[in-house]
């Protein structure tokens, strides 16, 4: 199902209680996923252009109705493209929100649930809000109808058609939980936030904006925006490693003096193209730290958990790893980047490897080969985790 021509509906009034990308518009794109069962709600999210999709999932559920996993912005265009399901496939009748951390995802929940006063709402443990940890009920969560997933899942009212496993780390000022949903019919993994696989080409929901891909395709701020399918490709290809890396070794910062002398020679002066500011220069071999990350799409754990969160708890995450890996699952749903992801328990398990001092051996040799991201690009976030760590606001690793 393709976004609605009709820009008010794209509007999002709550942007600024997290002021990020595309702000107060925010476009929806519906994928039917698996025939009449799975369709997928992206819209666009992040800062400075650096932009990927955050991804919703409906299921139908095989009585009638509608699961929701990490609903989005219910912009009047989504809730739309939800309705036209609920006609022909029942009410929403739960809506998970599968973390405690991710406040890009919590943040749709409440606003989400009132658009279906029927639905009940279903959280991971351990909820937790900054600066002040508030009730979810000062958050917008529906007070009656909202609960906190039962630890057997077996006891929850979709049992019958999901299994789930709750990974919920105790980080001292706050939890990091992912819970990952198993739907049995179609073989389909959810996840939110601890596997990502990069396509090479930009998602469809970026191609409707197209200007951030074009603002980071360029080489330096004289170069003018130009919209064809290389620049689009080349920009996601870039912004990919922005996302994933923070500050990617294939990259330099131009010095305050040369961005705005450049800046003023620019040929974009706009406030949308940020008064011809841009102090990005990429080395040559920016391509092939990206054909390293992306390695034939294999599914992969963004490095900020490597290195900042998974290892508080390498024991806990790898026992959630192997639980997760005892189901039959083909495909991965995640919320963010790529998806489907073509993925079979054996890969999905491999992505934790890192946490192991051994790890384990592939029959396959070019995973065991394309397994750890490079090295030099991970560097950025290890000296942001070594300075967390002296102002004690990260702990040291537990391996």
């Amino acid at each position: 199902m393709q976004p609605i021509n009709h820009p008010k509906d794209w509007s999002w009034h709550f942007w600024p209680a997290l002021p990020f990308y595309p702000y107060s518009r925010r476009r929806t794109i519906c994928t039917e996923i698996v025939k009449d069962t799975i369709w997928t709600f992206d819209q666009l999210h992040g800062i400075l252009y650096t932009v990927v999709p955050i991804r919703m999932t409906v299921v139908k559920l095989a009585a009638g109705g509608l699961l929701v996993y990490a609903p989005v912005a219910p912009t009047v265009e989504c809730v739309r493209l939800v309705n036209e399901l609920v006609t022909k496939h029942g009410a929403v009748k739960y809506i998970i929100l599968p973390t405690s951390s991710g406040l890009e995802h919590k943040i749709f929940v409440g606003p989400f649930a009132r658009c279906f006063p029927q639905a009940e709402v279903f959280v991971a443990p351990h909820q937790w809000s900054f600066p002040f940890n508030l009730p979810l009920s000062w958050l917008g969560f529906p007070e009656k109808r909202t609960q906190v997933l039962p630890e057997d899942s077996s006891q929850s009212p979709f049992a019958d058609e999901f299994d789930y496993q709750v990974l919920d780390i105790d980080l001292g000022r706050g939890s990091f939980a992912e819970v990952a949903f198993f739907h049995r019919t179609t073989h389909t993994l959810l996840l939110t936030d601890s596997i990502l696989s990069v396509p090479e080409e930009p998602p469809a929901i970026s191609q409707l904006d197209p200007y951030p891909l074009l603002f980071h395709a360029r080489d330096h701020a004289g170069e003018a925006i130009a919209d064809h399918p290389e620049n689009r490709r080349k920009g996601w290809q870039r912004i990919s490693l922005f996302a994933v890396y923070f500050r990617p070794h294939s990259l330099e910062m131009a010095g305050f003096r040369q961005m705005f002398r450049e800046a003023f020679q620019a040929p974009q002066h706009s406030p949308k193209a940020y008064f011809g500011l841009f102090p990005f220069r990429w080395r040559e071999n920016w391509r092939e730290s990206f054909d390293i990350l992306r390695s034939h799409g294999r599914p992969f754990v963004a490095p900020i958990l490597q290195i900042l969160i998974l290892p508080q708890a390498p024991r806990q995450v790898l026992l959630w790893a192997d639980q997760v890996a005892t189901w039959d699952f083909r495909q991965i749903i995640a919320c963010h980047f790529d998806s489907p992801i073509q993925s079979s328990p054996d890969q999905f398990r491999q992505a934790f490897n890192f946490l192991e001092k051994q790890p384990a051996l592939s029959e396959d040799l070019s995973e065991n080969r394309n397994q750890p991201l490079l090295a030099e690009d991970m560097q950025f976030i290890r000296e942001l985790e070594a300075n967390l760590r002296k102002q004690g606001i990260a702990k040291p690793p537990k391996i």
